[in-house]
């Protein structure tokens, strides 16, 4: 039996027992040594602060009352592995969006430690083990974030000022929140919005004076939402209208043909070695900041609209240098 499975084990025989509990009938409990016994009512009140008391007239162990209710382990219980994932899953989160649940997940990491160190597996270890580097993440207010959240799970709507940063206008707006998505270590708020009449996609960080109003939000049904934000390419949303066809170079085919750049993509690899990969989309700006990142290891081979924008983008960026 797990130590934490002996703890918790001990700590339903203690509150189930009216009277003291004799060591001899915890070892019979617990299938264990007297040793192992001490060993693991000491853990207890060392890890979890838990008022065992041993009574010498009756020969036994019992909890003590404090301010008149009984102890309680904190938490859920967990093995140790789930708790291993779960403070693995809390470091991902610190790292890829600092500062976002700190107060509300503070607790619980520290049940967390308390219950690993009980099983003697190292917690202060993930931190130093598990590393998460944010690329161009952009930082949000907690605070803002966590009334977005709140509007979305209790379905309400939200009035929000808006600065877009592709248009530099501001905006009055309100919202029927949709969904919360973190997409390239930044998040965005899919959303019915009153004043476009439409579904659209804003980024959080560039919400301001958000609060929830007391009326009750716009459902749109989940195929109507999939169809619309995620049927074409990147975060920018629509009915996909085109397909690009791209070829990368064997050497990059390596890598391209293992990645998914969208849930409808379709790919294969070439007699050369080459990888052809299909790609449906309707704004093509992200998607040709994309491709441009690969240089000469990739190819548009159609539609001949995103096969020219490229191409100028490349004419641009060679502008500075070829100057010289």
């Amino acid at each position: 039996m797990e130590k934490l499975q002996r703890i918790y084990r001990l700590h339903r025989i203690l509150n189930d027992c009216r009277y003291p509990v004799s060591g001899k009938l915890l070892q019979d409990k617990l299938e264990c040594s007297r040793a192992t016994v001490n060993r693991i009512i000491q853990d207890m009140r060392l890890y979890f602060s838990a008022p065992i008391e041993y009574d010498r007239g009756h020969n036994g162990y019992h909890y003590a009352q404090k301010n008149g209710s009984g102890f309680e382990l904190p938490g859920v219980w967990f093995s140790p592995g789930e708790l291993l994932a779960l403070l693995t899953l809390q470091q991902i989160l610190e790292k890829s969006q600092p500062g976002l649940f700190d107060s509300q997940l503070a607790s619980l990491k520290q049940h967390i430690e308390k219950l690993l160190a009980a099983e003697h597996l190292g917690a202060g270890e993930i931190p130093k083990r598990i590393k998460i580097l944010r690329m161009a993440g952009r930082d949000i207010d907690p605070e803002r974030f966590q009334t977005l959240a709140d509007a979305l799970v209790q379905r309400k709507q939200l009035a929000i000022h808006y600065s877009s940063r592709t248009k530099g206008e501001d905006s009055h707006r309100t919202l029927s929140p949709q969904r919360l998505i973190h997409y390239r270590d930044n998040w965005y708020l899919d959303a019915w919005c009153e004043l476009r009449g439409a579904l659209r996609s804003f980024a959080v960080e560039r919400i301001s004076d958000a609060h929830v109003l007391e009326l009750p939000c716009k459902d749109i049904d989940e195929d109507r939402l999939n169809t619309h934000f995620t049927s074409s390419y990147g975060i920018f949303a629509g009915q996909a209208e085109h397909t690009a066809v791209l070829r990368f170079t064997p050497e990059r085919a390596r890598w391209v043909a293992g990645e998914q750049w969208h849930p409808q993509q379709q790919g294969k690899v070439l007699d050369d070695g080459s990888y052809e990969l299909q790609i449906p989309y309707s704004d093509p700006r992200e998607l040709i900041m994309d491709i441009l990142k690969y240089g000469g290891d990739v190819e548009v081979l159609s539609p001949p609209s995103l096969r020219q924008r490229v191409a100028e983008e490349l004419g641009r960026a060679w502008g500075p240098y070829g100057a010289g």
